[in-house]
């Protein structure tokens, strides 16, 4: 059976994964790392989260799960050091499992390739200060963020309370005139079972935090099947995109 392992700071989302897993046949396995608790999402905060030795601190727990592939499974700890600060993480990661790895943020840009996607709305859970660096982060990878909203969650904790009915008000009063797809960053944040009520919608891919993350995580274990109900880049136009 195929064994995924996925890096989790804090909590809220964690039955994304293993709901999902339990669904597709695989096992999901989630490790916690290092986080300094409390508004957690603050800029200083999240730069103690990214730190790489806390991240290879989790890795070497998951190695001895025998997984797969290794995911840091969260978007604000890897794209808060900037693209060449995630990337140096998932090198970190991949070095200390063996394994092919990525990050949920890296997962995002991976997911707009393949939806051929280069502009996009930014629906965040976080304050102010923290979604802007995601927006730096995507132009980074040249992805232009057509419109930047945020929630102002002080916490992860605070970001797993965000219900269905606050997330589709938020989107709703969001402009998306300009955008091909809309992000919607936090692990912490479920996510799953609202993803195609969001497409509906906004008649848009939606790609949330951990929707990418699971879709990466197949690609990395070259599991390239389709499965409904998740969304749209989970559908047998953009299977292409796993890698």
């Amino acid at each position: 059976m195929m064994r995924l392992g996925f890096i989790y700071p804090g909590g809220g989302a964690e039955h994304d994964y293993y709901r999902f897993a339990e669904e597709h046949g695989f096992r999901a396995f989630l490790v916690g790392s290092r986080s300094p608790g409390g508004n957690d999402h603050d800029v200083a905060a999240l730069l103690q989260t990214a730190r790489t030795e806390h991240i290879v601190e989790a890795a070497l727990r998951l190695k001895t799960l025998h997984v797969d592939a290794a995911l840091w499974a969260c978007t604000s700890g890897s794209f808060i050091v900037g693209r060449a600060g995630a990337e140096a993480q998932v090198r970190a990661l991949r070095e200390a499992t063996g394994k092919p790895a990525t990050s949920t943020s890296l997962a995002f840009i991976d997911a707009l390739r393949a939806l051929g996607a280069r502009r996009v709305a930014v629906l965040a859970t976080y304050p102010e200060p923290a979604s802007r660096v995601f927006a730096d982060f995507l132009g980074a990878y040249g992805v232009a963020v057509a419109s930047l909203n945020w929630l102002d969650a002080s916490s992860g904790f605070d970001a797993a309370n965000i219900d269905a009915e606050r997330l589709t008000q938020a989107l709703d009063s969001a402009d998306l005139s300009n955008a091909e797809a809309v992000l919607v960053p936090d692990t912490a944040l479920p996510s799953l079972e609202i993803v195609e009520h969001l497409e509906e919608r906004c008649g848009r891919a939606v790609l949330t935090a951990n929707q990418v993350t699971l879709w990466a995580a197949l690609g990395l274990a070259h599991q390239a099947f389709t499965v409904s109900g998740f969304g749209r880049i989970f559908t047998s136009a953009y299977r292409e995109g796993l890698r």
